[in-house]
């Protein structure tokens, strides 16, 4: 095996590496689910690059974690892992390996990637799950807010349908977030059940909603297309996104539509972005 870049997924309940040749072609992957506290995840991280690697000269390496993280520092505190706080993963892994190392939310590198699939100017992704994330590239550059932050697309308000005597109080303290309204997690709490076990009217309801939300996106950064990811949307992809996306549409008045659709990349598209950054910075120190 010759020179290859390496590509690691961090998630919260699954870890992937992969090493890939300079085109991004993937060669070799490996897929384990992750362990409790950052030392065993470590660990288990320089076991799976080994794997992957065979020996191999790493040139750079890019990852996908979880936020809230600083992507130029590289410090991450994954949301969904509780051990992994203020951990200095760009630090260490470039220590280790003696190459770049760049490490991004994982929305945002599933963002790059869809972008680079799909060859447009401007696309918003955004991933239903458990929770509601999303990102922003034009012109293949990831857009970033104030002092860098990630925008958080599920926490804008939306004037939302639901049943009477119900409220809707998200998880980060405030009332009326899309992420409460429309995830996996903000359904089991509003309609107490699985996403699986609503009704009609209740899809009815959780799809107006998201409408409501994909209007706001359009009206405000005017992409060229939206594109959904995420176990919800792949799940209830019937039930959900025709009529989210003709609510858009009736409601978006005086600026273009954007075209709507569910990822063809699937769960695959975060790795995928985690290829492309490790590239980036292989082309930029070459």
């Amino acid at each position: 095996m010759s020179n290859v870049v390496v590509g690691l997924d961090i998630g919260g309940t699954k870890m992937i590496a992969a090493a890939a040749d300079e085109t991004g072609r993937i060669i070799k992957r490996e897929r384990a689910p992750t362990p409790k506290g950052p030392e065993a995840g470590l660990a288990l991280l320089d076991e799976m690059i080994a794997e992957v690697t065979e020996g191999a000269e790493i040139i750079a390496m890019g990852a996908a974690a979880g936020g809230p993280l600083n992507w130029e520092t590289g410090v991450v505190s994954p949301l969904h892992q509780p051990g992994w706080q203020d951990i200095p993963l760009k630090a260490l892994m470039q220590g280790k390996y003696g190459c770049r190392f760049s490490v991004d939310v994982d929305t945002n590198l599933a963002a790059l990637a869809e972008y680079d699939h799909g060859k447009v100017s401007k696309l918003l992704y955004m991933t239903i799950s458990t929770g509601l994330g999303g990102s922003l590239v034009v012109d293949g550059q990831i857009y970033r807010g104030m002092n860098g932050e990630h925008p958080e697309l599920g926490h804008q308000s939306v004037p939302y349908r639901l049943a009477a005597g119900r409220t809707v109080a998200c998880t980060c303290g405030s009332n009326g977030c899309l992420e409460a309204l429309v995830s996996g997690s903000g359904i089991r709490r509003l309609y107490r059940k699985a996403p699986e076990e609503l009704s009609k009217e209740e899809w009815d309801e959780v799809s107006w909603n998201l409408g409501q939300g994909l209007r706001n996106l359009a009206a405000i950064y005017l992409p060229d297309v939206i594109v959904l990811g995420g176990g919800l949307v792949f799940g209830a992809r019937d039930s959900l996104l025709p009529p989210a996306i003709a609510v858009m549409r009736d409601h978006v008045k005086i600026v273009p539509h954007p075209k709507v659709t569910a990822s063809d990349m699937g769960e695959h598209n975060v790795l995928a972005g985690a290829i492309l950054l490790a590239l980036r910075d292989a082309r930029f120190s070459s």
